[in-house]
């Protein structure tokens, strides 16, 4: 039985007879896939066909997200990434996958399973083997991992917190819209599953990142980030670049987590898309 949404099988369908190069957007924790319309913007005009899944039951406005936050509590990374990976198999074409956060490391799981043609992960949430553990990261994430009951809740940020986490390279004023118009809960149990994947052998934020099928990867770091430091995106990347095929590191200067989403994205987007138009082109 599909997991897909009638929205979500529109999307592959669209993509399916359009002809074009698909693009798979995987948006992380805090986020609904609607925080990628900009991006699905830029790529269509340069010639792809995009689709941007939600997370498994995925409220479709940040409005119904509110009303209902129970909604996303106790989303995993396996289910989450086997419902990416069910839109990706019922596309004609390989796709390129570009992911933020959790939807980095589940883009870098996807390119591990060798079902994409090119993988750019921004601001990567750690997988295992990732050892890094800034204590930025760690005040990031404390909001969810200081209660252990959150395993199983849904959380919200507050305007501090995500100011802190994700719009501390903003200013005030840009912080707070943000906050006003992306922010929605989060599943807390990815966050238990990342800080604690280097102590279970079978983790599901383990990355296979030896497969040598996985196809280019770029991993993409904000200088300023405060929930993934640059520390942890290097960390990723040392580990990747292991594998046979083309691994490459870019860092964005002075930009933290909202980077996908605030006045900057288009810095990013255009370091992203010129990877992808590298090595998945739109009329390959």
């Amino acid at each position: 039985m599909s997991t897909l949404t009638d929205r979500e099988q529109a999307e592959v369908q669209a993509a399916n007879e359009s002809g074009r190069r698909p693009v798979v957007f995987v948006h992380g924790l805090w986020l609904l896939s609607s925080s990628w319309q900009a991006w699905r913007d830029l790529f269509e005009a340069r010639g792809y066909a995009t689709l941007a899944p939600g997370w498994p039951d995925d409220p479709d406005s940040v409005e119904e997200a509110r009303r209902d936050p129970e909604v996303f509590a106790k989303k995993m990374v396996k289910q989450v990434t086997e419902h990416y990976l069910e839109a990706i198999a019922a596309l004609q074409r390989e796709p390129a996958v570009v992911g933020h956060s959790f939807g980095g490391l589940i883009a870098q799981k996807i390119a591990g399973e060798a079902v994409a043609s090119s993988t750019v992960s921004i601001d990567n949430a750690p997988f295992q083997g990732v050892l890094a553990l800034p204590a930025s990261s760690l005040k990031s994430a404390s909001p969810v991992l200081a209660n252990p009951a959150n395993y199983g809740r849904a959380v919200s940020l507050t305007l501090e917190q995500f100011t802190y986490g994700w719009a501390n390279k903003v200013d005030a004023d840009e912080a707070k819209q943000l906050y006003e118009t992306y922010h929605v809960p989060a599943s807390g149990v990815p966050l238990f599953q990342a800080a604690t994947a280097n102590l279970n052998p079978f983790a599901e934020t383990k990355v296979d990142t030896k497969n040598p099928e996985r196809g280019p990867l770029l991993l993409i770091s904000g200088d300023g980030d405060n929930t993934v430091p640059p520390a942890i995106v290097e960390s990723s990347y040392k580990l990747q670049s292991r594998n046979p095929g083309v691994t490459e590191f870019a860092s964005i200067p002075n930009r933290g987590h909202s980077l996908i989403i605030d006045s900057g994205w288009r810095e990013v987007a255009d370091e992203a898309l010129a990877f992808v138009e590298r090595y998945t082109p739109p009329e390959g």
